[in-house]
């Protein structure tokens, strides 16, 4: 099994070798966070190392995961904190990332709310001859990659805990109903899921799903195995779905007025009860959170484990953060 990714900016380039490498590699992990002893949940793979997160916007969970995912992996771990850091002082960001490489970082994890921020870093990283890793913790508009891998795991660790691997998709349908022209997941969740033969389906207003990011679609992943399609409404999206992916309504980076109100986007969008008799039986939803309760899908719908597996992406997140950093890091 190999994965030659000194950096991790985007899943445009990974290959369904890569895929499986990740799905394989946190499956491992996943089996030992499931022991029952506290001890043994920790293994010296990345010892000596240092994991540095630079979150230049707010996070919880992929911030706490991928700290937990280092610590468990006994890395030592640096954690940025943009309102009390020299940024304010007039320091840039690279000048940030050259003071955390001064201080023995082997690989960066980073988040901002611009994108292409990551990637600046890792070029700049690699014009030093640093061999230092950049992780993408999520860049604007861009990617969200570790979230479209987790999502990914999921998905394929519900349907063959064993062997989770990307193949275990082929023929289905996945519907993504939400803020899609905001999402950064939903970028990195299209690269992953067009990896293998399904069918994926966005849905939402054409305010949050406009023309142009149609054309996009259709440009970017016709020569793929999966295949995409675009509704301005959600009962074709969710007709026969094998998994729904709810996506929140980004209001901070909403800059004009694209919704009447989200009473009427959850009347019209929603995910309830009701709306997934449309779907096959058994269909699953997941939600990469935070959850707008009642807008985005319902609140009883949320808690009910016959239908959500939100609670178990937040578990895979550090399943899967783990391999990413164990990959990365070269970790033994």
């Amino acid at each position: 099994m190999t994965f030659n990714h000194p950096h991790i900016l985007s899943l445009a380039d990974f290959t369904p070798d890569d895929y499986n490498a990740v799905l394989q590699t946190a499956a491992s992990f996943s089996d030992v966070l499931s022991r029952p002893t506290k001890k043994a949940k920790k293994l010296p793979t990345l010892q000596g190392r240092v994991v540095t997160n630079l979150f230049f916007e707010p996070s919880t969970r992929t911030r706490s995961s991928f700290e937990l995912a280092a610590k468990r992996l006994s890395a030592d771990t640096l954690n940025f904190a943009p309102g009390s850091s020299s940024l304010s002082k007039g320091e840039t960001i690279l000048d940030t990332a050259k003071t955390y490489l001064a201080m023995g970082t082997d690989i960066m994890v980073i988040r901002h709310k611009e994108a292409g921020v990551p990637q600046a870093i890792a070029a700049e990283l690699d014009r030093l001859n640093t061999h230092v890793g950049v992780l993408n913790a999520g860049d604007g508009q861009h990617e969200h990659p570790s979230q479209a891998l987790l999502d990914l795991f999921t998905l394929c660790f519900l349907l063959d805990p064993q062997s989770p691997r990307l193949e275990l998709l082929s023929g289905k349908k996945i519907a993504i109903v939400g803020d899609i022209v905001h999402s950064r997941v939903a970028r990195s969740n299209l690269w992953s899921l067009t990896a293998t033969d399904c069918e994926v389906h966005l849905a939402a207003p054409p305010t949050l799903l406009p023309q142009f990011f149609a054309q996009y679609t259709s440009g970017q992943f016709q020569e793929r195995p999966g295949k995409v399609f675009v509704h301005w409404s959600v009962e074709p999206a969710l007709q026969d779905a094998d998994f729904v992916m709810t996506l929140r309504l980004q209001k901070e980076r909403m800059t004009q007025h694209l919704l009447p109100s989200a009473r009427e986007y959850h009347h019209r969008f929603g995910i309830t009860r009701d709306r997934l008799e449309l779907c096959k039986p058994g269909v699953k939803v997941l939600h990469p959170g935070p959850v707008n309760r009642g807008v985005e899908i319902s609140s009883d719908l949320m808690d009910d484990p016959q239908f959500s597996l939100i609670s178990q992406q937040v578990s895979s997140g550090v399943s899967v953060r783990m391999a990413l950093l164990y990959l990365m890091g070269g970790g033994k």
